[in-house]
């Protein structure tokens, strides 16, 4: 799959349409924006429960996050991831052609394993605690949402800036097309021939 020249499997891949396009990036941004709205909100609510002097409170606070982690994470969380996957298999930007798509897809990845195995269970374990009426603060559900909103904030500035250039595979790419395009100019081999006579 990582080969290269004319014949490789990811090239050969249909590229989206351009309304398809469109309307998958919109759909990718806005699921995006969502989740980092959501662990901001997380966060916001995380800072409540450990720093309130009253238990009713945190208890607010924790049953709150709850509904955040039920209703809205992993659904954005995962439409984000897919939403991402799809938009760079299928358009020129590829998924292993340049670094911030490849660092981007495995940053989310990452997050999105977080929210299901770490993120989500440490909601739940407070929010059960606040229906006794006895929730413990848990500076770690602080530090979750904290890093997570810093990561999403990363991954935003990158899909904007594109920096680091392209990977290794890129470029071999990226050469393999130029060489492709220069044979094709060669004279007796096609375009370049065909207006000399």
């Amino acid at each position: 799959m990582y080969e290269t020249g004319p014949a490789t499997t990811v090239d050969r891949m249909q590229q989206l349409s351009r309304p398809a396009r469109r309307a998958l990036l919109v759909l990718h941004v806005a699921t995006s924006v969502s989740w980092l709205g959501v662990t901001l909100g997380l966060l916001a609510l995380s800072i409540t429960g450990w720093t309130t002097s009253s238990p009713e409170m945190a208890a607010v606070a924790y049953r709150a996050m709850k509904i955040f982690g039920d209703w809205l994470v992993l659904p954005l969380a995962f439409s984000a991831l897919v939403t991402g996957l799809v938009l760079s298999l299928g358009t020129p930007w590829g998924l292993a052609r340049h670094r911030w798509v490849y660092v981007k897809f495995w940053l989310t990845l990452v997050t999105v394993l977080l929210s299901v195995f770490s993120l989500r269970p440490g909601i739940d374990r407070l929010a059960a605690e606040a229906t006794t009426g006895t929730p413990a603060p848990d500076i770690g559900l602080v530090i979750a949402p904290a890093v997570a909103s810093a990561t999403y904030f990363f991954l935003t500035a990158i899909s904007v800036l594109k920096p680091w250039g392209p990977t290794r595979r890129g470029r071999r790419l990226r050469e393999d097309r130029a060489a492709e395009g220069r044979a094709r100019r060669v004279p007796g081999n096609g375009r370049a021939g065909a207006g000399a006579s």
